[in-house]
Parts: structure tokens; C-alpha cells; sequence
């Protein structure tokens, strides 16, 4: 099945921007799944997920402003989550639907938290993926080593062994799977190189708050009353066991489910994390 390529226009207090989504699956199924990608990624990364669950749901991969093919914020400093969620409210209510189940990585699940937070909330079922109310040092360092830096490649090839060098945590996957993943990520400048298909400015805000010490959202996590799934990659320097664990004893006592051999994040690309995403939002 092909997805549609839509988009939707948002504000923030610098103007309008639009934001581009992929939409799967039948266009008026009342039952939509909203899939929200991480940091520097964007919703093409939901392709083999989207299409296994667009027979059950309309499936709605958004690219977050500044990301893939949505639009880029005048004022950099709009990129942080209070944009991100309001931008995600103007999608719901361009959809037409009071309820959503969300499918977030990392970001996309931080976004997620704090929609689902809210009192009134849209989210009906909430799996959040390798990420949760602590954000460690340790993941804030690594990112900040590669966020914001705008490579240029002679070529896709180079492109891709350096996504595959940054993303090695994704876990063992396939060529095609390589090939995918920084197809979707890159495109190719005037000047015939290859670069990122995000704003290099996704950094200035994130760069300007940071600190080195955990971030600590329990507050935010204590405040989810729908069902929550927390899934880990075994391996992730995002998400500790511990804090892992403790989401499942705290706020909405969220089920937890564990990738053995990926860190941060798993990406939805084999049959065990399918199954583990589709068990937990088909859930009568």
C-alpha cells in the first residue's frame, strides 16, 4: 500500500509554516494512529510500521517542523516541544477526529508525553519508544556531538556509511533497511552534493538549554492516566532499566516490552517490534 503525502499549516509566534505528513491506510477510517519520529529524523521512518498497521488504522506520520518536507521556523529558538505540540494539535483537529492513538521515538514520544499530559487529551493509547521522564546526561552528550553539524557528502554513498555510523544503535539491520533509512533522511544540494533534510538550527535551543545533568520529567510523566506502553532498546544510553522500570510502577504504570540488541532507538523495521506495537495498540 502507498501513502499520500500531505500537509497541514501550523503557527508559532515567528508565522505561518506547513507541515508535511504521510498519511497510510483508509482516509476515512475513524481510527488513526499519529507516529512521531525522533530528534533529526522524520515520519518516512514509520514506513514499514505505518503499512502493517494502515489495515487496522489511517496512519499519520508527521515530519515535525524543520524536519524532511515540512517547512523551516524563521526563529530557530521555536524548536522545542511547547511548538511541537501545538503543531500536533492543529493536526488532530485537521484530521477530524477527537481521539489518537501515538506511536513516539525518542522526541516524537516526548511530544507525546506532553499531549498526553494535558487534561482534555486527544491520546486514547500511548507507546512511548526509548524514551521516558529522565533523559540522561550520557544521551545529551552524544547527541550534542552530532546535532546541528551539517555534512555534505560527495556522493550517497558516503551518506549513507555516515548514517549508518550514527545510527548504529538502531541495531543489526539489513542493506535495503541502510539504504531506506538515508534515502529518506538526505537529498542531494544544487551543488550536487548530499546533506541532511533537516534545519541545522533543530540545535540552537536544545544547545542553549543544555546542562550537564539529567532531565528530569516525572512531574510531566505523573500527569498520563491513558495505557502507556514503555518499550527499550536493551542497549540504550537514553532510556536506563532503572527509569525503565520505574514507569511501570509510576503515573500510568505503563506495560514494558525490551529489544534485545539495539539501543537507542528501535525503529519498527522487524516482525518482534511489529508485534510488540501492534499487540499493545489493538488492545480491546
Amino acid at each position: 500500500m502507498e501513502y499520500r503525502q500531505q500537509h497541514v499549516q501550523c503557527i508559532s509566534p515567528s508565522g505561518l509554516h506547513r507541515m508535511a505528513y504521510t498519511e497510510w491506510g483508509d482516509h476515512h477510517n475513524p481510527r488513526v494512529l499519529v507516529c512521531v519520529h525522533g530528534l533529526t529524523r522524520n515520519g518516512r521512518d514509520f514506513d514499514t510500521l505505518a503499512q502493517a498497521m494502515s489495515a487496522h488504522y489511517r496512519v499519520i506520520c508527521p515530519d515535525v517542523v524543520g524536519r524532511g518536507k515540512s517547512s523551516r521556523l524563521r526563529d530557530p529558538a521555536g524548536y522545542q516541544v511547547p511548538q511541537y505540540v501545538s503543531d500536533m494539535v492543529t493536526l488532530i483537529a485537521r484530521l477530524g477526529v477527537e481521539r489518537v492513538d501515538w506511536v513516539g521515538t525518542s522526541m516524537g514520544g516526548l511530544i507525546g508525553m506532553a499531549l498526553a499530559a494535558q487534561e482534555g487529551t486527544p491520546i486514547g493509547r500511548l507507546l512511548l519508544n526509548d524514551v521516558g521522564p529522565v533523559i540522561t546526561v550520557e544521551s545529551l552528550q552524544r547527541i550534542a556531538t552530532y546535532v546541528g553539524v551539517d555534512p555534505l557528502w560527495p556522493s550517497f554513498e558516503e551518506a549513507l556509511a555516515y548514517v549508518r555510523l550514527i545510527s548504529a544503535p538502531f541495531g543489526a539491520l539489513s542493506e535495503a533497511q541502510w539504504w531506506h533509512l538515508t534515502e529518506t533522511s538526505v537529498a542531494q544540494r544544487p551543488d550536487g552534493r548530499w546533506g541532511f533534510l533537516y534545519d541545522p538550527q533543530i540545535a540552537t535551543p536544545f544547545k542553549a538549554a543544555f546542562v550537564e545533568s539529567d532531565i528530569d520529567l516525572w512531574p510531566l510523566y505523573e500527569q498520563i492516566k491513558c495505557p502507556t506502553l514503555a518499550m527499550r532498546g536493551a542497549e540504550s544510553d537514553l532510556l536506563t532499566r532503572d527509569t525503565w522500570r520505574q514507569m511501570g510502577e509510576r503515573g500510568p504504570r505503563a506495560e514494558l516490552a525490551e529489544i534485545a540488541g539495539v539501543g537507542h532507538a528501535p525503529m519498527f523495521l522487524d516482525e518482534e517490534q511489529i508485534f510488540v506495537a501492534r499487540d499493545f495498540l489493538l488492545k480491546a
